[in-house]
């Protein structure tokens, strides 16, 4: 039998390590969160911390145990459902015997859910076993959050066994998918950063991701995609090896944490759309391919056609948006990821981080080329990573010396990679340029510096803020945090309570301190037209016909994008307060796109 749904938001994945305990934090009210499982290492860690908190038996799992990458995963991953179940437990107890509780969880559900009705339905009738009632109704009704986890697919690195390639099963992202696959849980895998098609196909190998008779999975394909198009082609290639895609997750290009994966000027609105609009056809293009795939390997088929879900992230802000973004494009559940990052009770990040994110505005976020996937990346100023590299460098040091290399991605140097944030590579490179000099301009040439310089290792500041909000000790070179908020942090300004921060969403408190934050649609826009003119005067390589074809797509998309934004509000009943302002902002920014010159040849 399928679950209903507790909330109408999740979680997402933030970082490698800001998620990383987030179920057992959240999943006991019905949260649904998302937890990366790329980082072993830190997963390991996170046994041995958890283990000690809850007195279970540890043993480690050291590096010298075969498939020890796997096996940490599934370790903690068991672990963690051991844990949520739990607390999960002693919080029905709980809201059966204490007023305050049941009152706040009551509280933190959204206005439509059954599940708060028929709470406040016993309160009412107060019964004088009103305790037993309670306890019953939760035990039949109340479910825990899910456990879900990324793999972003890019990170699937090649691994040695001294200088020999051990086999692709044993990459980075296939250990960690071996690990879901032979966990306990009955969650979701969200699969992020585009096809990896040897990966994919790897889920072949693991019976949970294949459907029963009744259509139940027991691990679930959740795909993070950016357009309509992305999601019919690796629906497709999945549903003929008969997997499933049970959910598709929308992300802003540029309005969400993280890595930055902008789209050719597509904005969320008009994806928004046409998911909506076609949303049937993904259905009929990929069922019968599963099917058949199903069929050719002697597995069971669903007795009736699989449903699919839409969900989507980035830069949501307010009651308003949320709930415009459920009823105007019949998503399932909207993302609310970087506000969280001011929850001590939901993710992990040390205070020194936190504080920062709090006080910092508008012009501290910003998209940085500071990844070494070559991806633009969504950071703050004034973090200790970018401190203590801006130290390093005034005393002519560069790069990082790359202990977990799980980016060492690049095959410029050799078969067993690099990672261009590590001193090797940069100090390579460093050289090249130094002979390049006498021939390039003195701008050109800064250009080209910092472009190598400015790669940050992502493996180690991104895990160290949770390795000091859990105070595990931190070995080798000192790095400092990385952290990746997407820019709607901006406008949030204090620490937050979760029961706050929940009411928030669902429109019963206001955690926002003023009136500044703009529309979560006229700000997507605002990044993408400023996207577009830094690519255009950031751009130092040599012109070609198809570098001119993208750019023009890409204004061509938000003035279509801007078209179609001037016709939405021109219709819905929301965003009334605000209306007349949003309107003239989609003016002003039609006439900035307009105003862009695309660089021609000749």
């Amino acid at each position: 039998m399928k679950k209903k749904q507790i909330h109408n938001f999740h979680i997402p994945v933030m970082g490698l390590s800001y998620t990383i305990d987030s179920p057992i934090r959240v999943a006991q009210y019905g949260i649904s969160s998302v937890v990366s499982i790329i980082d072993d290492e830190i997963l390991e860690k996170m046994s041995e911390f958890y283990s000690k908190k809850f007195n279970f038996s540890y043993e480690g799992i050291s590096k010298k145990v075969d498939d020890y990458r796997a096996k940490r995963i599934t370790a903690y991953l068991d672990m963690m459902d051991e844990i949520v179940g739990s607390k999960f437990e002693s919080f029905k107890e709980e809201l059966a015997k204490n007023k305050t509780a049941l009152n706040d969880f009551i509280n933190m559900l959204p206005s439509t859910s059954e599940l708060k009705e028929g709470l406040q339905t016993l309160i009412q009738n107060k019964k004088e076993d009103i305790s037993n009632s309670i306890k019953a109704f939760v035990d039949k009704h109340l479910h825990p959050g899910d456990i879900d986890v990324n793999i972003m697919t890019k990170v699937d690195k090649d691994n040695f066994n001294k200088k020999h390639q051990l086999p692709v099963i044993h990459n980075d992202a296939h250990s960690a998918l071996r690990g879901f696959g032979k966990s306990k849980l009955n969650s979701s895998l969200v699969l992020s950063a585009g096809m990896n098609p040897r990966l994919y196909s790897y889920l072949e190998e693991f019976e949970d991701f294949y459907p029963d008779a009744e259509g139940n999975i027991k691990k679930k394909i959740i795909l993070k995609v950016s357009d309509f198009r992305s999601a019919i082609i690796q629906g497709n290639f999945l549903a003929k090896k008969g997997i499933w895609v049970s959910e598709y997750r929308i992300e802003s290009g540029l309005n969400c944490g993280g890595h930055a994966f902008a789209t050719e000027g597509l904005l969320m609105g008009p994806i928004l759309e046409e998911f909506k609009q076609k949303k049937s056809e993904i259905i009929a293009s990929a069922f019968p391919m599963l099917k058949t795939a199903l069929e050719q390997k002697g597995k069971v088929v669903p007795k009736e056609t699989l449903d699919i879900q839409i969900s989507v992230q980035g830069g949501v802000g307010t009651a308003e948006e949320h709930d415009f973004l459920l009823s105007n494009f019949d998503v399932n559940s909207i993302g609310w990821g970087s506000p969280f990052l001011l929850v001590p009770e939901a993710t992990s990040v040390d205070k020194e981080t936190r504080d920062l994110l709090a006080k910092s505005k508008e012009n501290d976020f910003y998209i940085s080329h500071i990844s070494p996937l070559g991806v633009p990346f969504n950071t703050v100023r004034g973090t200790s990573n970018e401190i203590i590299n801006n130290a390093k460098h005034e005393h002519g040091k560069y790069g990082s010396s790359c202990p977990k290399k799980l980016l060492a991605l690049s095959k410029e140097f050799g078969p067993e990679g690099i990672c261009t944030a590590s001193t090797k590579y940069q100090k390579v490179k460093l050289a090249d340029l130094e002979a390049e000099k006498p021939n390039i301009s003195e701008d050109l040439y800064q250009k080209k510096f910092n472009k190598i310089i400015e790669k940050a290792c992502l493996c180690v500041g991104l895990v160290n803020s949770s390795y000091m909000d859990h105070d595990i000790k931190i070995k080798g070179e000192k790095q400092g945090v990385v952290v990746c908020p997407g820019p709607n942090l901006a406008y949030f300004d204090k620490e937050v309570t979760l029961l706050d921060m929940v009411k928030h969403i669902y429109g019963t408190h206001n955690v926002l301190p003023d009136e500044r934050r703009p529309n979560v649609f006229v700000n997507e826009l605002k990044l993408y037209v400023d996207y577009l003119n830094a690519e255009i005067s950031n751009f130092t390589d040599e012109l070609t016909k198809n570098q001119v074809k993208k750019w023009q797509a890409f204004k061509d998309n938000l003035l279509s994008g801007v078209s179609y934004y001037e016709e939405m509000f021109s219709k819905t009943t929301f965003f009334k307060t605000n209306l007349d302002k949003i309107k003239l902002q989609l003016k002003d920014y039609q006439s900035k796109i307009n105003a862009i010159q695309i660089p021609q040849l000749g």
